[in-house]
């Protein structure tokens, strides 16, 4: 089942109704897609598997990296919360040098 490691969504139990009212249960899975976003702290390319509603969450909030930060622990994966570890560790050694 597929499921967006930055936000965390999944499938959903949904009913269909018909017109005379009768209802059957579905599911409908994420669009879910995997794809190569660009850090600008790492200065690298990071595959993710991602809902396609969640880039456009990304390029609205302005990056990969600031959503990272943003983004609540418990929503994420344990490799996006390997590169937020790795972002939030590069930052802190900027902050260090300057």
């Amino acid at each position: 089942m597929p499921r967006c490691e930055l936000t965390g969504k999944g499938p959903v139990v949904k009913n269909l109704v018909s017109h005379s009212n009768i209802k059957t249960k579905s599911t409908a899975q994420p669009n879910v897609q995997k794809k190569r976003l660009f850090s600008r702290v790492l200065n690298e390319l990071v595959t993710l598997r991602i809902a396609t509603g969640t880039i456009r969450a990304i390029e609205h909030t302005g990056g990969l990296d600031k959503f990272l930060l943003n983004q609540d622990e418990s929503a994420l994966s344990k490799r996006a919360l390997a590169v937020r570890n790795r972002i939030r560790r590069k930052v802190a050694g900027a902050k260090k040098k300057a």
